[in-house]
């Protein structure tokens, strides 16, 4: 049995948490324009999401999941079909516009504001900051996810860090 272990990696300030939630999405954005267009709505078995699926969820979660339950409202998630957007061009402005929306309402969140209890999706009260920390999580593990479905596809990503494994090994050496 997997036991549980919650850090406190609290943030009582919205715009150190923007600062590093944009250093995330950024190493996301460089991983997604490395779609191939051809294999953007390729998935490997039926159920299983492709990368349009993972980039659409990846936008559409934040923006009308996180933002709005961040704000206190209920989620209003749309899902992450290519009716949002289809084509990678599409997908990505579909990412940044939905990605430009939620700084903007993100920004605004007062330090009391961060401390107040919001309603997720699936009926847990949690502290919004605690809220927003989970939408940073979500998106680091879908952008894994991508990482290796390119990966199996022979498709030619970035490092994630600069460095590939055998690099960091021979450095390490």
């Amino acid at each position: 049995m997997c036991s549980s272990f919650e850090a406190t990696v609290e943030f009582r300030e919205i715009e150190s948490f923007l600062k590093y939630f944009e250093s995330v999405r950024t190493r996301t954005r460089n991983l997604a324009v490395c779609v191939p267009e051809e294999y953007l709505e390729w998935r490997s078995a039926e159920g299983r999401f492709s990368a349009g699926d993972l980039l659409r969820h990846i936008a559409a979660a934040e923006r009308w999941m996180w933002a709005e339950n961040a704000r206190l409202n209920p989620s209003k998630y749309p899902g992450h079909g290519q009716e949002l957007a289809s084509g990678l061009d599409q997908v990505l402005s579909y990412m940044d516009s939905a990605h430009s929306e939620t700084i903007k309402i993100l920004r605004d969140l007062t330090p009391e504001q961060l401390q107040q209890r919001c309603e997720t999706v699936g009926g847990t009260k949690i502290r919004v900051w605690k809220w927003l920390r989970l939408m940073v999580e979500h998106e680091i593990h879908h952008r894994g996810q991508l990482y290796e479905l390119l990966g199996q596809l022979g498709v030619e990503v970035p490092p994630l860090y600069g460095l590939t494994e055998p690099e960091v090994k021979k450095r390490s050496s």
